[in-house]
């Protein structure tokens, strides 16, 4: 195993040297990356009963076992064989009710036959490339807030606060975290209602995420996150819809920007509201800072961070993406779908609470989000109404993307537990694999100008 300690040390050094005044943390505090901590700075140690192990990194990219074609290929899933350790259920839940989230328990009470949470061995096996590595504690020493927490400067390529001291730091990790730079998928959207009843829509995503590109540097970076186009292709009656969005990491004082296209008016016209609460998708379910759980401006919330605990979450989700999976199979149950295709490990995680600001507006007063320590990840997401009462409770499968060197998110899922209806977003089922780094656009692809050229 090779933990790449020495090119860390050696990045510190160099870091050291160029660290700004103002710097995050201290140089003696940032040499924990790599020693107690992993490079991504995760406690690095396992937990007291040995259910969560110490992180190892033993593996780059995919492992010498598995048989896995390239970029744009089926990833095979490591640990195939393994069988859950043990299942939570609605009769049983009282014995793990410390490592599960509200949102958790409120769908084993809702659906007490059908919702369970299969257990399997908690895994730290995968490192992130040497780039990330070194960007992460690039950023420990020079990473800092701005616009009173709702901006980040002087930092590039991965979670910009790797020892994070406040719910602003911890929310920018969760909102910019180490992903691909290229992303260029179909995916599809399954909203299931409570009858059983079910709309797909099925888009066309391409994506450019500047911050996470290997040509761009501090210096370079001008505040451009990232730029995404995603096309509608069905169902008949939205296809050819587009919408194109430029995000930025300062997004007060550089508000993201987007424009629609309609076919049925066959014009580009600027769309200022595709942000915060803004319905997106198939039923209008979901709202558009709550892909990936949490995204983009935050200004409309106060953000606390509340400690870290051990919890039961998503992850090494290789099977939902199984070629072979039926979508008839995975959403074959009422408000959920189905457990036989999920894996839950125990891990460590963050637990950031964010309140709704007086006088702002948005439909959830409040939202409890879990953010996984090893990739900085958010993976359970429980969202309460104006009145305090839990609404939603969302979850974010993970997998170890072999091609990008790093976790990705994948499939997530976003339950109302008052109307019983759920949402299911990114499936790869019956599609070609997602491209990550590998798609030959540029910027230039991402423009008003080609945006009517597609719409044309």
């Amino acid at each position: 195993m090779n933990n790449k300690t020495p090119l860390l040390a050696g990045v510190l050094a160099a870091a050291i040297v160029s660290a700004p005044v103002m710097a995050k943390v201290s140089p003696e505090e940032a040499k924990r990356l790599g020693n107690d901590l992993t490079p991504m700075g995760a406690e690095k140690a396992g937990n007291a009963d040995g259910s969560i192990p110490a992180w190892s990194g033993k593996w780059l990219g995919a492992p010498p076992h598995l048989n896995y074609g390239g970029s744009g290929s089926q990833y095979p899933d490591p640990y195939a064989d393994e069988k859950p350790l043990f299942v939570i259920t609605a009769q049983n839940m009282a014995q793990y009710a410390d490592k599960l989230s509200d949102g958790q328990k409120a769908l084993f009470q809702r659906y007490k036959d059908s919702f369970k949470i299969p257990v399997y061995p908690s895994h730290r096996d995968f490192r992130y490339s040497d780039r990330v590595q070194q960007r992460t504690l690039a950023n420990a020493l020079s990473a800092e807030l701005v616009s009173g927490g709702n901006g980040v400067v002087n930092a590039i390529g991965a979670s910009p606060f790797p020892i994070p001291k406040d719910g602003y730091e911890l929310m920018w990790n969760l909102n910019l975290p180490s992903r691909a730079w290229k992303e260029d998928a179909i995916y599809t959207m399954a909203l299931t209602l409570a009858n059983g009843s079910r709309s797909l829509e099925s888009m066309d995503y391409k994506i450019l995420s500047v911050w996470d590109s290997p040509k761009e540097t501090v210096e370079s970076f001008g505040g451009q996150q990232a730029f995404a186009l995603v096309q509608t292709l069905e169902p008949t009656r939205k296809k050819g819809e587009i919408i194109l969005a430029h995000t930025f990491t300062d997004p007060l004082s550089s508000p993201s920007q987007a424009w629609q296209y309609l076919p049925g008016n066959r014009r580009v016209r600027r769309a200022p509201t595709v942000a915060y609460d803004t319905p997106f998708g198939a039923g209008g379910f979901r709202v558009m800072d709550e892909d990936r759980l949490f995204n983009g401006a935050p200004d409309r919330y106060e953000w606390k961070l509340l400690g870290k605990k051990e919890m039961y979450i998503p992850y090494n989700n290789y099977k939902l993406d199984d070629p072979n999976l039926k979508l008839d199979d995975l959403l074959a149950t009422n408000g959920h779908i189905n457990p036989e295709f999920m894996r839950y490990e125990p891990h460590r995680v963050w637990v950031l609470e964010a309140t709704l600001k007086p006088g702002k507006r948005h439909i959830y007063g409040k939202r409890v989000l879990f953010i996984d320590e090893d990739s900085w990840i958010a993976v359970l997401a429980d969202n309460y109404d104006g009145k305090g009462q839990l609404w939603r409770s969302n979850m974010q499968t993970t997998a170890y993307a072999y091609d990008m060197e790093g976790f990705q998110a994948r499939v997530a899922v976003f339950h109302d537990l008052i109307a019983g209806s759920y949402l299911t977003d990114r499936l790869l089922n019956g599609k070609p694999p997602a491209k990550l780094n590998s798609s030959d656009y540029d910027a230039d692809y991402f423009t008003v100008a080609n945006l009517r050229k597609l719409g044309r």
